[in-house]
């Protein structure tokens, strides 16, 4: 079973909206052995999504569209959808009764424009939206699958996971893939190949070994492709085992899971705790712990001082400190972590103070100046970080930086 995934928009082309329901989509579907052989994006004109459509059943089977299935003028996907398929569009009345209630909760009166997102196709089953006001709709046409979806994320994953998932779970292509995946920490890509290069030559042709570059990370994606599904998960094993046991410590997952995730997994099982104290990163770190399942059970909170005054009163950095060493310093940033440890009660800690740009930066300490410090149980590291790039980057940068330099100290005084 191959698929394909068209998204409909032109904020995606536009730059405006960044297409993460494709990468979703093809994430779940390959979980379940369907391989998405192409990913579309076009722009919300009848003859783009005729062109995609026709494409699309020449090359996959499953073809699932996102976008383009709201209220307003703008959007034509069903109108576009009824012409292909030589199919008028009929007024649901159970998906009418769900968008006049949702306006009856609200005290409101519906817009006439809103009775267009009863409107589905004749010919396909409707897939009921209880998350909005667009329903999805599933078709059958001429041996070929197509699905519809609004593009709203939460609306086409809560679609997707109970409407879509669930009747593709028993598909399965000829062809079968393993994949496994090692996430390895603190080390540069180049390096990386160097050290891995003699195994990764030694490979047979069907097993394909791909770099997944991030800040501080890369992750390592090993494929096979074959019709054994049982050999290849154990030769897939073998590799990967293989690549581990060479690169060593600097493997902290052997799974496709973020770096945060492998910190929130072993500060619990460790009984650990942490805190944060954000300058430049704004509370950007304690953003990316919190967003993994689980973080509360050892992460307390964060202080964003931003300003000096911030990180005198919160967090006791001593006004000499800020006035002899400023507040991009080691001095400062070692207060601060400290600090953060002491009045939020944590086992570790960690603060970040920069000049993230693309102003503020002085001949002694220019734009993407950086100092991270993290307080452990029984010592506190330090370092300056010289970053180059734009705001945006040099604030990710310190970010996974100072993960870095967290799970460093971590995994060296818990001997890990």
């Amino acid at each position: 079973m191959k698929a394909e995934i068209i998204t409909i928009g032109d904020e995606i082309l536009l730059g405006q909206t960044v297409d993460t329901n494709s990468a979703w989509i093809a994430q779940n579907l390959v979980e379940r052995q369907i391989y998405v052989e192409q990913i579309t994006s076009i722009t919300d004109t009848s003859t783009h999504i005729a062109a995609a459509l026709t494409a699309a059943a020449e090359r996959s089977d499953l073809i699932i569209c996102t976008g383009g299935l709201g209220p307003t003028n703008d959007d034509i996907t069903k109108q576009t959808a009824a012409h292909y398929f030589q199919t008028p569009l009929i007024l649901n009345e159970e998906v009418m009764g769900h968008v006049q209630s949702i306006f009856d909760r609200y005290e409101k009166p519906m817009p006439e424009i809103n009775r267009g997102q009863a409107m589905v196709l004749k010919n396909a089953e409707v897939l009921f939206n209880e998350w909005g006001t667009a329903p999805g709709m599933w078709v059958e046409h001429q041996g070929k699958i197509y699905v519809f979806l609004p593009g709203v994320p939460f609306e086409m994953k809560n679609l997707m996971t109970h409407w879509v998932l669930p009747r593709v779970a028993d598909w399965r292509a000829v062809e079968r893939v393993a994949i496994r995946y090692l996430v390895v920490a603190g080390i540069g890509e180049s390096y990386l190949a160097e050290m891995i290069a003699d195994i990764e030559q030694s490979m047979p042709e069907h097993i394909r070994l791909a770099y997944l570059p991030q800040f501080g990370l890369i992750k390592l994606r090993l494929n096979a492709a074959g019709s054994a599904a049982d050999s290849l998960e154990r030769e897939v094993e073998e590799w990967a085992s293989r690549l581990s046991a060479r690169i060593g410590s600097a493997v902290v997952a052997t799974e496709d899971v973020p770096f945060q995730q492998v910190i929130v997994n072993a500060f619990t099982k460790e009984g650990c705790s942490l805190s944060t104290a954000e300058s430049c990163t704004g509370g950007r770190l304690a953003a990316e712990i919190t967003e993994i399942p689980g973080a509360s059970a050892m992460f307390l909170g964060s202080i964003v001082a931003y300003d000096n005054d911030v990180k005198q009163k919160f967090l006791n950095v001593g006004a000499n400190t800020l006035a002899k060493y400023g507040a991009v310093s080691g001095e400062t940033v070692e207060e601060m972590a400290m600090g953060a440890k002491k009045v939020l009660g944590t086992t570790y800690a960690i603060a970040t103070s920069g000049v993230a740009g693309p102003t503020g930066g002085t001949a002694a300490k220019p734009v993407g100046t950086v100092w991270i410090a993290v307080a452990g149980e029984k010592q506190v590291i330090k370092r300056k970080f010289q970053f180059k790039d734009d705001r945006v980057v040099n604030i990710q940068r310190t970010v996974a930086n100072a993960l870095l330099l967290l799970w460093e100290l971590f995994r060296q005084e818990r001997a890990l």
